[in-house]
């Protein structure tokens, strides 16, 4: 049996940044995500290219800042070590009628209270799946994925 550690203030105060953050692109309110994202921020979809800086990354979201497309998370699990804050999630990406449903593991650097590092891991067939699955869905809306 391991021993595990209660987590510390400053892992608590990590947590609650990226959990803020995250929910801010909900909205989208990209002020708030803004105020806790470092100017130098690094943002990497794996397999995609990487997204370098503060306003290229907001730009992201900006995009779905529009009628008819969205954002939106459900926090599954989430641990904190020293700067470093890991979550499972679910996000859901909103394309007019169509919900693209999937799991993510994403891995987050955080420094004096802002996020340095976002890279999300997740998988490919999933999101084939949660295309299909959401392409369904905006026809026949009783197959349309509900965020957990």
């Amino acid at each position: 049996m391991t021993d595990q550690a209660s987590p510390t203030s400053t892992d608590a105060a990590d947590i609650a940044t990226v959990e803020k953050f995250l929910f801010s692109l909900r909205g989208p309110d990209l002020d708030t995500a803004a105020a806790l994202i470092d100017d130098d921020i690094v943002y990497q979809n794996v397999g995609f290219p990487t997204v370098r800086g503060s306003r290229r990354v907001l730009a992201v979201f900006r995009g779905l800042d529009r009628p008819a497309f969205g954002f939106d998370v459900a926090i599954h699990r989430t641990a904190s070590d020293g700067g470093v804050v890991l979550n499972e999630r679910t996000d859901v990406l909103i394309i007019g009628p169509v919900r693209l449903q999937f799991w993510v593991c994403g891995v987050f650097e955080v420094r004096d209270g802002r996020i340095t590092l976002w890279r999300d891991y997740f998988d490919m067939f999933d999101m084939t799946k949660a295309l299909v699955r959401g392409l369904a869905g905006a026809v026949i809306p009783a197959l349309r994925p509900r965020l957990r």
